[in-house]
């Protein structure tokens, strides 16, 4: 089917009167409801001037109480009946933070302890620690050990910054510690 003069005109025609996409595709015939639409909005003619159901009926008046209403709209507050405004003002509460904040002098949260971290990695995490290159949250890179060191509430506190070990977030001597084999740890808790 392809849209002719005529047809097109058709569709002007009973669009304008403001029959339905799918009257239109019967009176057609050969389309669909969709076919008219994507027809009417290549047509630009979306905006009809009165819709089907309200063509025979006769246009409302806007009444004198609707017309005062309407400000009361755009207001943010209403009007409530009497029997069901509430006899106290509520209130509303802050939603609480989800994580607790760890203000400066508070101890922090558990770190692994020295008997579950061999004495051969913790040896070496001070020897880096101590050649620490000591960056700022902003100064980090994807190429930079994001170790932390100290509490994040107090000026002192920075990262390593040493250079990665390929796919981990940090140096050589920190991996040794933050990724420990599972029967590593295991027999440490053990010979305890």
């Amino acid at each position: 089917m392809s849209w002719t003069d005529e047809r097109v005109d058709t569709l002007k025609t009973m669009w304008g009167e403001g029959k339905s996409a799918s009257q239109i595709a019967k009176e057609l015939g050969g389309v669909t409801r969709n076919a008219v639409i994507g027809k009417v909005h290549r047509l630009g003619l979306s905006n009809r001037t009165a819709p089907a159901s309200k063509a025979t009926a006769a246009p409302e008046k806007p009444s004198v109480t609707a017309a005062a209403e309407a400000p009361k709209a755009k207001t943010v507050e209403r009007e409530v009946p009497i029997e069901s405004q509430p006899s106290a003002p509520v209130r509303i509460l802050p939603i609480p933070p989800r994580k607790p904040i760890i203000k400066a002098g508070q101890p922090l949260p558990p770190q692994p302890s020295a008997n579950e971290v061999s004495p051969e990695a913790l040896a070496t995490v001070k020897e880096i620690e101590k050649s620490a290159k000591r960056l700022t949250l902003m100064e980090l890179t994807e190429r930079t050990c994001k170790w932390p060191v100290g509490d994040p509430a107090t000026p002192n506190f920075w990262f390593c910054g040493h250079a990665v070990q390929q796919g981990k977030p940090y140096c050589e001597a920190h991996v040794a510690v933050a990724f420990q084999p599972m029967s590593a740890r295991r027999d440490r808790r053990v010979s305890r």
